[in-house]
């Protein structure tokens, strides 16, 4: 009897499953883009249009949230899919991959935006990413977030730019944000060298370096009694201020589709005295009404499209293909 009872016992010990893989966020294997920091609840990604990546052996994945939280998954390059109101160990991968090495990218929507690591398969483990060398920043307000689109920083213009030219890159872009700050409108002169689109502590730009960035601001400054001169001049220190942070981008300034303070812009290209800071026009790249979700102020997805189509061949000689 008491050898059968030893035999059962050690059966049972066979049989229990292995345990799964838990991937921390602190893993040298995670890469992230864009502006995120490591806290004690996990990493957590700053302005829009900031994602994680990773590589991962095994046939399943999951995502560790702390609460309720909306997402998009990319697995294995395939389609953004959305995960919305979930919470917990979230499966990314209904069925079951191939056996094989994967590939996984996490970019947040709304909700409680904080990343909490992976879980894999027992026995798997991640492998190292490949990242592309080249990164591009775009600096905005609503527009160049996304607002009034399906999937908001990945419809606009910025990420779709980034996906066709197989580049990193990242949005600093908030709804109503101006360029000089105002009752009721933050400034990008100054949020934009900040960490989060909120409070003050400053970004390290050590973190990572910009091969090009493209500042699209003054669609709200108007409206905030922003005088033309006044434009001019932070626009100038902007991009020289930018210029400080990444020595070596090239730094575009994107005509606003309403087309104000054009002459401001064009004016603080050149006072920048910097062959590599240029001026976007952007006149007939989209119609009133068909490109737009509410009229003529913000771009729908196929508005954000158009403005890509048009935007990518300009950045290619500096990004890629």
């Amino acid at each position: 009897m008491r050898l059968f009872l030893a035999i059962a016992a050690v059966l049972s010990v066979a049989a229990a499953p292995a345990a799964a893989a838990d991937v921390p966020v602190t893993d040298a294997n995670l890469a992230y883009t864009g502006r995120w920091t490591t806290e004690a609840a996990g990493a957590v990604p700053h302005w829009a249009g900031g994602y994680v990546t990773a590589k991962f052996t095994g046939t399943t994945v999951k995502v560790k949230a702390r609460d309720t939280v909306n997402f998009y998954a990319s697995v294995d390059n395939g389609p953004d899919v959305f995960f919305a109101g979930v919470k917990g160990v979230v499966a990314l991968t209904p069925s079951a991959l191939p056996a094989g090495t994967h590939s996984l990218r996490l970019s947040y929507r709304s909700g409680d935006t904080i990343f909490q690591g992976l879980v894999l398969d027992a026995g798997a483990k991640t492998v190292p990413v490949t990242l592309p060398p080249k990164l591009v920043e775009f600096v905005g307000d609503s527009i160049t977030y996304g607002a009034l689109t399906s999937k908001l920083a990945l419809s606009a213009y910025g990420w779709r730019v980034g996906e066709q030219l197989g580049v990193r890159h990242t949005q600093i872009a908030r709804s109503g944000y101006c360029l000089v700050a105002a009752s009721g409108c933050a400034g990008q002169a100054a949020q934009f060298f900040r960490t989060d689109s909120t409070g003050d502590a400053a970004w390290d730009f050590t973190r990572y370096q910009a091969s090009a960035v493209v500042v699209n601001l003054g669609t709200n400054d108007v409206g905030h009694g922003v005088s033309g001169p006044v434009f001019q001049v932070a626009y100038t220190k902007l991009l020289r201020d930018i210029r400080a942070k990444y020595p070596n981008a090239t730094l575009f300034a994107f005509e606003t589709l309403k087309q104000r303070y054009v002459s401001e812009t064009k004016n603080a290209v050149a006072a920048a005295g910097d062959a590599k800071v240029r001026f976007i026009t952007t006149e007939g790249w989209l119609t009133t009404g068909t490109d737009y979700a509410d009229g003529d102020g913000h771009p729908n997805d196929a508005g954000h499209a158009k403005i890509a189509d048009r935007l990518a061949p300009i950045l290619a000689p500096l990004l890629g293909p």
